[in-house]
Parts: structure tokens; C-alpha cells; sequence
């Protein structure tokens, strides 16, 4: 369970690397499975190629109008300052790609020699258009990265910070959002393997939603409620964290507040448990969601806790987290003058898929206790471990917490119910004073009453949830994940192989020549112009190239259809490899 396996059943150790930074084009910029379309859908047609390049150096040529003729701002002295230097150094690059794309639009028809950058032209074809492709998926890259260094005379420092960070983090998403793949209406559509979501038993949640018990109105449900969540939802919610994290003792609903969602509970922790450029360590690879959390309103540091593929003399399985990790981790960000203020933990691990033991828990527990820091404990998956010798623990099942006041339990409905749009998160913790401050963000951060009350009639039908849902979900979770990682297998491509989450955590390294992280993007890139998202391992602050989380809780059929459309990206891409080695064999 803890290696990778190739396509003949052998065990491997995990060895990787990781990349990738999210999408992030001008608004008007072709997007990159476009531009994939145009150039490499035809690669005999120098004329299509040149009207590609033609276009977007047309693209650029806007881009420098707007920076060079905003309107002055002569009341702003600084910002004025901060904006003509990085306009000019946008400007200067933007030059650049101009240059490139009209020495790339005249090699195409032939007119002129190529430019330094493109290489020799090559008559017979294949490897003349394989680079081609190449330094067209690197000038998509430069300009992913660009509007990130825009800024803006209207947003505050901080403003464009956090508008930088929407561009670079959720573009993929918007462009799905757009272009979403739907077996009937649009079977050419986006098929999403990145965001971790639960679509395998929508029938038996819409049915459940359906029934009669839930369409209940009455005038509290529309007003405004306690801040904390209503009481009814907070009761339940304390029950149903007795019963599934299998508690010695009853939960008090008073250690309970509910928001919309399990980022907002962690971003209003952060807030309340840190003061701005203070830090939490995290294992990494993580969930890179939570950066938005811990950026957004507290500017709150997430510190890596690296962990290695490599099996090391600390440790039993790849990317294992150690005691031994955390205090040189907490002990280089104490010489770097960081302040840690505690310790986050997700469990099940995403991206990786592992479930801590008990004794593993406790070790960490006490870790963060020696050094008085807090501990934030995601559980959000802990229903969704579907291989029957995997044992999940919660911290919520120990007889006694090293230091209660400082642990804190975030659960949701996202991923083990697959309710993601409910928007619904819960905390559960000992510490009243963290409670009381946590709830004001229920003024900014509340759920609807309607929703509430659907909420609490879910979780309080044992029957169902014990009888039909859990029991069908985990089987759907089984097969789906068994169907991902055979193809993985037959392809030869290492895997972590965990039995628990919505993901696979695999190594395409083989697949990036150089092993860097920009590679990584490249390859990022090319899964998006085949309309296929993944999460590269950049994402999940990996410190090694190469990885991806591919999520296979999605319906058979466009889950066949993403691996057919994975297959052939992986094709093309070792075709290219392949051209490549054989112009620069010292590359080798």
C-alpha cells in the first residue's frame, strides 16, 4: 500500500518531482487548448500557423496600448511610481514576445529565417513542428505569468496581491465553469480531474433532497440567526461527530459554529489564531486551497513541512511525516525569525491519500504541545476511506487530547457527501474563547436557514446514511479508483496506492524533459488544450517536479473519456520527447 506499482503489479519506491501554477491569461489572450487547436491540430498548415501568431502578436500589441496610455493619477505620487516601473517592465517584455511572434509569423510562410529561438527549419516536418509547438506552449507560460505582475492604480497593495492570486489560482476553473463536458449537450467539453469533487452518487443525493421531509419553511428560517449556526443544525452536528468519529463522550453543540464552507472555517481560524505574517507549519504536499484561507484576510504563512518520495532512514513509506520533520521545520523557521503559532494537519492527507494512525496523531499532538501551538485537524474525508484495511482515526475518538484547548476539528459535507454547492463547514472545539471569535465571521460568512435546515434532516437519517449512502459510496469510490489506477498501471506511470479521498497522487516525471517545474506547467498546459484538467504537484507545494493529483470520483463515462484524452496528451508529449533526444542526444 505504500509504494508505487507499474503496469506488471512490481512494487516501486515513489521517486518525483512536481509543477505547475495555475492558469492565468489576459482576458483576450488565446486560451491554450485554442491555441493547441490552431497549431498543432494541423501540423502541415504553415498558413494556420502563421495566422495564430499573427493574432497574437495582435494580442500583445493591445496589451502595451492599454498599459501605455491608462490615464495619470497625479494625486497618487507612489502608487504612480510603483505603477511606471512595473508598466515598463511589462512593456519591455511584452516587446519581446512581439519580436518572437513576427520572426515565428514570417518563418511560416516561409519568408525569412527562423528566429534564434525556433531552431533550424527543418524540411521533413515532424521535428521542425514539435518545436514549434514547444516554444509556443513556453511563450503560453511567459504569458500565464505576466498578468500576475500587473498593478493597479485602483486596488490597494494587498488588493492586487489578492486579485494577482484569483488570475493565477483559478483560471483552469473559470474556463471549465465556460466549457463544462456534458454527455449530451456538450461531449467536447472540459472534463475536470483537478478539483476534488464527489459526482459518483448524485442520484441517491438528489433523490434524498427530494423527499418531502426537506421542503420545511417557517419564519425563522428567514430571518437572521445565531451567528454560531442555527442551534438545531449545531445539535446535530455535535450528534453526528459523536457517532462517526466514534467520540468516548457526548459533544457539546456549544463547541460548534458553522460557515459556509470547510476554507472559511480554517480562513476565520487563521485569522483568530494569528496575527498577519505569523505562520503555520504544514505537511506538504497539501491541499493548496488553504493558501487562499490563510491569505485572504489574515495574510497568515503557510511554513512546508517537506516530505520525500524517497524512502529515508526516518521513514517507512514515501512522503511519510515524521516528529523528526516537524522540529527541523519549526527549527529553521525559528532561525529565519518566523513566528509559528501552530500546526495544520489534514486527515485524510490531501493530495496523498494517507490516514494517520492513532499513535502517529499523538505524536504530533504532543509535538505541537511541547512547543504550545495549536492544532488545526481538516477531516473532511474521514467518510470517504473505502478500503476495508484502513482504519480511520479521529482526534475527536481520543480518550484525551494532549492539549484540548489547542486543537480544533474542521469536518464538511463537500466530499464525503458529495454536497459541495451546500457551502457547508463546521469546527468543532474546546476553547470557548476560539468559538466566540470564530462565530463573528457567521455575519460574513453564514449559511442560508433554508440550507440549514436541509442539512440537519440529512444527518439526522441515520438509516439512510448507514444503509444505502455510505455503503454505495464507498463501493463507487472502490471501482472508480480501481479503474484509474489499472490504466496507471498498464501505462507503467508510479502511483501512491491509498485506499482512501477522491484522488491518485502519481508521478509523471518520465514525462518532463528537463524535470523542472516549469516542464511540469508545459505538460500542464497540454492536459488543457486536450479540455482535460489535473492538478500539477506546484499546486500542493511539492518540492519535487513531477506530480499530479488526478481525481477519479467522476461517472463512467467521462471518466473513460478523460483517460483516453490523458492517453493522448502522454502520447504526443513522449513523441516530442523523442524528436527532442534525437536533435540533442548530450541531453540524453
Amino acid at each position: 500500500m505504500d509504494e508505487t506499482r507499474d503496469g506488471e503489479g512490481s512494487s516501486q519506491p515513489v521517486e518525483a518531482k512536481t509543477k505547475a501554477q495555475g492558469m492565468s491569461h489576459q482576458s483576450d489572450v488565446l486560451p491554450c487548448d485554442q491555441l493547441r487547436d490552431q497549431v498543432i491540430g494541423n501540423q502541415s498548415s504553415h498558413t494556420q500557423l502563421m495566422e495564430t501568431l499573427l493574432h497574437l502578436r495582435q494580442t500583445v500589441d493591445d496589451c502595451i496600448t492599454q498599459l501605455t496610455t491608462r490615464p495619470p493619477q497625479l494625486d497618487l505620487p507612489l502608487e504612480e511610481q510603483r505603477h511606471n516601473q512595473a508598466t515598463g517592465e511589462q512593456e519591455a517584455f511584452l516587446r519581446q514576445v512581439v519580436n518572437f511572434l513576427q520572426s515565428g509569423a514570417m518563418w511560416g510562410l516561409g519568408l525569412q529565417a527562423p528566429h534564434p529561438t525556433l531552431g533550424p527549419r527543418d524540411d521533413a516536418g515532424g521535428g521542425q513542428q514539435a518545436q514549434l509547438s514547444r516554444q509556443l506552449d513556453q511563450l503560453v507560460y511567459q504569458l500565464s505569468h505576466l498578468e500576475v505582475a500587473f498593478v493597479s492604480r485602483d486596488l490597494s497593495n494587498h488588493g492586487t496581491d489578492i486579485s494577482a492570486f484569483e488570475r493565477s489560482k483559478f483560471q483552469d476553473f473559470k474556463t471549465y465553469q465556460g466549457d463544462k463536458y456534458h454527455e449530451d449537450k456538450n461531449t467536447m467539453g472540459f472534463i475536470n480531474l483537478g478539483v476534488s469533487e464527489n459526482k459518483l452518487c448524485t442520484d441517491l443525493m438528489t433523490e434524498r433532497l427530494s423527499r418531502s421531509d426537506m421542503n420545511h419553511l417557517e419564519d425563522a428560517l428567514l430571518q437572521y440567526s445565531d451567528q454560531r449556526g442555527q442551534p438545531f443544525l449545531r445539535e446535530e452536528v455535535a450528534r453526528f461527530l459523536t457517532c462517526y468519529c466514534k467520540s468516548p463522550a457526548r459533544l457539546d453543540p456549544e463547541n460548534v459554529v458553522v460557515l459556509s464552507g470547510c476554507c472559511s472555517v480554517f480562513s476565520a481560524l487563521a485569522t483568530v489564531l494569528c496575527d498577519p505574517g505569523e505562520a503555520l507549519l504544514t505537511p506538504t504536499p497539501f491541499f493548496g486551497g488553504l493558501v487562499v484561507g490563510s491569505y485572504l484576510y489574515s495574510k497568515v504563512e503557510l511554513l512546508p513541512v517537506h516530505l520525500d518520495s524517497e524512502i529515508t532512514d526516518g521513514s517507512a513509506r514515501p512522503f511519510q511525516l515524521t516528529v523528526d520533520k516537524l522540529e527541523q521545520a519549526l527549527l529553521e523557521a525559528t532561525l529565519k525569525g518566523k513566528k509559528v503559532r501552530g500546526l495544520l494537519l489534514i486527515n485524510p492527507q490531501n493530495p496523498l491519500g494517507d490516514v494517520y494512525s492513532r499513535d502517529s496523531l499523538e505524536e504530533y499532538l504532543e509535538f505541537a504541545k511541547r512547543y504550545n501551538l495549536h492544532v488545526i485537524i481538516d477531516e473532511i474525508y474521514m467518510l470517504s476511506v473505502f478500503d476495508d484495511s484502513v482504519t480511520f482515526h479521529s482526534v475527536l475518538s481520543m480518550e484525551s487530547l494532549p492539549d484540548p484547548n489547542r486543537t480544533h476539528v474542521i469536518w464538511g459535507t463537500s466530499k464525503d457527501f458529495g454536497i459541495s454547492g451546500f457551502r457547508f463547514g463546521a469546527l468543532y472545539t474546546h476553547n470557548k474563547e476560539v468559538v466566540s471569535a470564530v462565530s463573528c465571521f457567521g455575519f460574513l460568512s453564514g449559511i442560508s436557514g433554508i440550507t440549514q435546515y436541509k442539512l440537519c434532516r440529512l444527518l439526522q437519517d441515520r438509516e439512510w446514511i448507514d444503509k444505502v449512502y455510505l455503503p454505495t459510496n464507498h463501493s463507487r469510490l472502490k471501482a472508480a479508483h480501481r479503474y484509474i489506477t489499472n490504466k496507471l498501471k498498464a501505462l507503467k506511470i508510479p502511483f501512491l496506492n491509498r485506499g482512501s479521498g477522491l484522488y491518485v497522487w502519481m508521478n509523471l516525471k518520465e514525462y518532463l524533459q528537463p524535470c523542472t517545474f516549469e516542464e511540469e506547467l508545459l505538460l500542464h498546459h497540454r492536459f488543457l488544450g486536450n479540455k482535460l484538467i489535473l492538478s500539477p504537484g506546484k499546486t500542493y507545494m511539492c518540492k519535487e517536479p513531477g506530480w499530479f493529483r488526478l481525481v477519479f470520483s467522476d461517472k463512467p463515462l467521462p471518466l473513460k473519456l478523460a483517460m483516453h484524452r490523458f492517453y493522448e496528451v502522454l502520447a504526443e508529449q513522449k513523441r516530442d520527447l523523442r524528436v527532442k533526444q534525437l536533435e540533442d542526444p548530450q541531453k540524453e
